[in-house]
């Protein structure tokens, strides 16, 4: 006979929990704290010009128009961008600070084991913002007029000719010894403070090859001051749809990308970091925006933060095998 009585005093407390969390919910969302409040530093871990640089300044416009607030581009360089780096992660996790990142961050610990700051745990990835291949470019001087006449050649003559690279530790030193490993060959590594002197001297003949981001060999390439051999993507970019990939000459699986991403300080609140991938992901689905992109060779992403991490932690357990098995020296 009390059974209804109770059914009845059993809804209205539910009802009272349901009322109470709601109006919790909503006390909270009235005193979180609006975002972005202040301008927001768009922090580049290197100088004016490169990839980096470009790519953050072609979002710049577009994320200050989203955010409706001021977006600084702030160039910090040094240290392979880990001055940068180790910058934002100290920032306070309020969405102010972020960081754009380049391919090398994901073998920063390999090249500078004393950092201070963990990458796994003080920065969080936001989004890949885009990417690229690099393209495998020869001077003009080498005979090889294709990928398997060059691997001949590499194979006929073992130390005989020498590969550029921006430094040790980089994506372009690490790609080609990863092609040494899979190809059975020896080239031997000159290693340069910069792409500015590795170019050069590959223009010059001093060097013969060097795997070279798709965005910088493409001019040279059109002018015939260097020739493109091979690019590293899983499919041929559109901006090199004549040249082969290294996959589909004989090396199946051979995959390396350069890419630019977005981070943001460790214990970012979440709400702010989907805001932001979701407006980078409007940037890169923007016509306009994806010609930019493709004339200078990049392929716009806008992954979640999930499969950046997932990116990231493919990256850093590639490379770090390769450089054990081949007991490279980053120093």
């Amino acid at each position: 006979m009390s059974f209804p009585i109770l059914s009845r005093a059993l809804a209205a407390c539910m009802l009272l929990l349901l009322g109470a969390a709601a109006q919790a919910q909503a006390q909270a969302q009235a005193q979180a704290p609006a975002w972005p409040a202040k301008p927001v530093r768009l922090v580049v871990g290197f100088p004016p010009g490169g990839i980096v640089d470009t790519v953050a300044r072609q979002l710049q416009p577009r994320l200050q128009a989203a955010l409706g607030q001021t977006v600084i581009v702030d160039n910090r360089s040094g240290a392979g961008g880990t001055l940068a780096a180790a910058e934002v992660a100290r920032a306070a996790p309020d969405g102010h600070t972020l960081l754009m990142v380049f391919d090398s961050y994901a073998t920063c610990p390999l090249v500078y084991p004393k950092l201070s700051f963990d990458i796994a745990k003080d920065l969080q990835p936001v989004t890949q913002v885009a990417s690229n291949p690099l393209v495998l470019v020869v001077n003009p001087k080498v005979q090889a007029k294709d990928f398997q006449r060059f691997v001949g050649l590499l194979k006929a003559q073992p130390g005989g000719l020498n590969y550029a690279s921006v430094g040790p530790g980089s994506s372009n030193h690490l790609t080609a010894e990863y092609f040494k490993a899979v190809s059975g060959t020896f080239v031997t590594h000159i290693p340069y403070r910069g792409g500015g002197p590795a170019q050069q001297d590959l223009l010059g003949g001093q060097v013969e090859m060097m795997f070279l981001s798709a965005v910088l060999a493409q001019p040279h390439v059109n002018a015939g001051r260097l020739r493109a051999l091979a690019q590293t993507g899983a499919q041929r970019a559109p901006a090199y749809a004549e040249v082969p990939t290294v996959a589909e000459s004989g090396y199946p699986g051979f995959e390396v990308n350069s890419w630019v991403g977005l981070l943001a300080p460790a214990g970012t609140p979440r709400a702010v970091v989907d805001r932001l991938q979701a407006e980078v992901r409007k940037a890169v689905t923007e016509p306009a925006f994806q010609q930019r992109l493709r004339e200078q060779g990049l392929t716009g992403i806008a992954n979640t933060p999930e499969q950046f991490a997932a990116v990231l932690r493919t990256e850093q357990d590639k490379w770090t095998r390769l450089v054990r098995e081949r007991r490279l020296s980053l120093e």
